[in-house]
């Protein structure tokens, strides 16, 4: 089993610079110093080995995801929790991956389609919930219509067309876009709570 983790995080690494087209089976064997012959031992194919990777890593994103949640105190920190998350996840990701995903991995695509669809749209509604809840957001939001942009807008980064990525860190798009929609669905209550986050001391407790 750890071999098998090791292998994952390679690949991992490997593909969110690069993209998945671009790398081979020998080209992870070579990184991590092993025999293909072992690499197949654990994985069928080029195809399984992505299925897998991606799985496992919107797992982990997942279960941070739910981790925020539990450890905030408001909805706010919870979206300045994930904000932190995401920097780690998708500092110097190569937008690239998503359209091999989409082009050439069908399988591990939709299983990032689920989890934006499914997962990523109900913890966006119930953060909502819970920060009407809280007094944080204005109470007259349309949950469902800002669900659907928040979740439509985490992709905005893989759309090059509609967003050119040359010169910008996808870590850093994306939280300027989290604290865009931040601050419009925030209540003065709300706003005041986003100010002592964005401090420059808040961080680095996290």
């Amino acid at each position: 089993m750890e071999v098998q983790e090791r292998i994952l995080d390679t690949a991992f690494n490997l593909f969110r610079q690069y993209g998945t087209r671009s790398i081979t089976m020998d080209d992870i064997a070579i990184k991590m110093g092993i025999s293909k012959k072992t690499l197949y031992a654990h994985f069928a194919d080029k195809s399984d080995l992505v299925v897998n990777v991606i799985s496992r890593h919107l797992k982990l994103m997942q279960d941070q995801c739910i981790e925020s949640r539990n450890n905030s105190k408001d909805a706010v920190e919870e979206l300045f929790l994930v904000m932190k998350m995401l920097e780690e996840k998708l500092r110097n990701m190569n937008p690239v991956v998503m359209m091999d995903l989409q082009k050439f991995h069908s399988k591990a695509f939709q299983l990032f389609e689920e989890h934006k669809n499914v997962f990523l749209m109900q913890t966006i509604r119930e953060n909502l919930e819970r920060g009407i809840r809280e007094g944080l957001y204005r109470p007259d939001l349309d949950i469902d219509i800002l669900s659907h942009f928040r979740t439509a807008s985490t992709m905005f980064c893989f759309q090059p067309e509609l967003f050119p990525m040359n010169g910008y860190d996808m870590s850093k798009v994306q939280r300027v876009l989290l604290e865009h929609f931040l601050f419009g669905v925030a209540s003065l209550k709300g706003y005041q709570e986003i100010e002592k986050y964005k401090s420059k001391d808040y961080p680095n407790k996290y």
